[in-house]
């Protein structure tokens, strides 16, 4: 059985509820709290390529930073990968990679899809 991987915040409840998904089905897994160690730019790009998806797509426009700081702007893929550098709390979550897969874990069920 492969390691899976987490991207997680414990203060979010849908992280959370994903992790519990992970552990219910008895999977060996890591833990990366993402807002104590942010990914860095390859991990992070690395990360979207296997969601398949554009950076823009897993940023959390709701959040403060990005009505603050980004709202309104047109980035390239780099700049915005940059900025979920910048204030990790951009990036959506949770993140749960499995080898060559991976998911966005709203809603948690996605995980299962790995499971």
């Amino acid at each position: 059985m492969q390691m899976i991987t987490i991207y997680h915040n414990p203060r979010c409840s849908k992280s959370r509820q994903t992790l519990g998904l992970i552990e219910e089905k008895g999977h060996d897994f890591v833990v990366k709290e993402y807002l104590k160690t942010p990914p860095t730019k390859e991990e992070l790009k690395g990360v979207i390529a296997l969601l398949g998806i554009k950076p823009e797509q897993l940023l959390r426009k709701g959040e403060p930073d990005f009505k603050e700081n980004f709202k309104g702007k047109n980035l390239s893929d780099d700049e915005w990968i940059d900025a979920m550098i910048a204030y990790p709390k951009l990036i959506e979550r949770p993140i749960v990679l499995d080898g060559d897969k991976a998911v966005l874990g709203r809603p948690p069920e996605n995980v299962l899809q790995l499971l």
